[in-house]
């Protein structure tokens, strides 16, 4: 039996193709580009100096991470994020966490606490810095370690999918921590919690973290506020 004849595309598109992507994804976070603003194909392919090809792949993988959207005949345009949204977005963290949680409750190690305790430390040096994308940053890198500890590739692909759509969504708000310090101390009971080697307990544990934060992220952005990110963000 002959095999396939079909050809994968060169390492090197693929690798421009993820180099836009970044890039593109760099200046939304920085707010280089307001909600709903077109990206037109042409002006990005004009301003990297490549062709459009490899500027449409990499939106359409924005899209799929949900940083953009397209629109028939309109083309690509920054995704506008909703208090819905968000609520949608921390349900499904809190899903994913929980069974992370739980998975690691019966096989927390002395080394995993000590490497949990060094995040908090940074978490708490960020916080003297006026820099909310990295105070947001180095939460999620967090709670990424209990993922990366739970040593399943596929949760921690989804775990990576979902925040990028979700540090869109941190990082177009600005200034989200009224007390940055406070959030580094808040990860502290979770480690307590896994301490104990009690599922329940841990579930609980990331449960109240994750819902005080889903609570105070939505209420920014409720409807009956008619808030969306594009009315708080910073104006360029």
């Amino acid at each position: 039996m002959k095999g396939s004849t079909k050809e994968l595309a060169p390492i090197q598109q693929l690798d421009l193709v993820s180099e836009i992507a970044s890039l593109v994804t760099k200046a939304l976070l920085k707010g280089e580009y307001l909600p709903d603003e077109h990206l037109a194909e042409a002006q990005l392919a004009r301003s990297l100096n490549v062709s459009r090809a490899p500027v449409r792949e990499a939106l359409r993988l924005l899209e799929s991470r949900g940083l953009v959207i397209s629109k028939p005949r309109r083309g690509f345009f920054v995704r506008q994020i909703t208090a819905k949204d968000l609520d949608d977005i921390y349900g499904l963290r809190i899903g994913i966490e929980r069974h992370v949680i739980r998975e690691l409750a019966t096989r927390f190690t002395p080394e995993m606490m000590k490497s949990l305790h060094h995040q908090i430390d940074k978490m708490r040096e960020v916080a003297l810095i006026e820099s909310p994308e990295l105070q947001v940053e180095e939460d999620l890198n967090f709670h990424r370690m209990l993922c990366v500890f739970c040593d399943n590739k596929r949760l921690l692909r989804v775990f990576d999918e979902l925040t990028h759509e979700l540090r869109f969504s941190l990082f177009m708000m600005g200034d989200l921590y009224a007390e940055p310090i406070q959030l580094a101390e808040t990860h502290l009971p979770i480690i307590e919690a896994l301490m104990s080697a009690d599922p329940d307990r841990c579930q609980e544990a990331i449960e109240y973290h994750i819902g005080v934060a889903r609570a105070h992220v939505v209420h920014l952005f409720s409807p009956q506020d008619d808030h969306t990110i594009s009315d708080t963000h910073p104006s360029k």
